[in-house]
């Protein structure tokens, strides 16, 4: 994914050099897809921060599963010696 947006990044800048430095103005179609390029990189930006998010939304998810399931173990194992006490008795 970086490497993608490092790519459109370039193709933008070049584009745009070579646009502005050649003295000839840029036709409708290539202004057309230079904007669709730049469209596409902010696309995929907003697409990588989202998913970021959303891992790290899971991620927070499964460290609070983890701990209730430790916390569930725990209180199994305090029961079944209190049982075993019961038992012994």
């Amino acid at each position: 994914m970086k490497s993608l947006r490092i790519f459109l990044i370039l193709l933008f800048g070049v584009s745009t050099i070579s646009i502005t430095s050649c003295g000839w103005k840029p036709s409708d179609k290539e202004i057309k897809q230079l904007e669709e390029t730049k469209s596409a990189a902010l696309s995929a930006e907003k697409t990588l921060a989202d998913k970021k998010a959303e891992r790290q939304d899971l991620e927070n998810k499964v460290r609070a599963k983890k701990a209730e399931l430790e916390k569930v173990q725990k209180d199994k194992q305090n029961v079944q010696n209190h049982v075993n006490e019961q038992n012994a008795q």
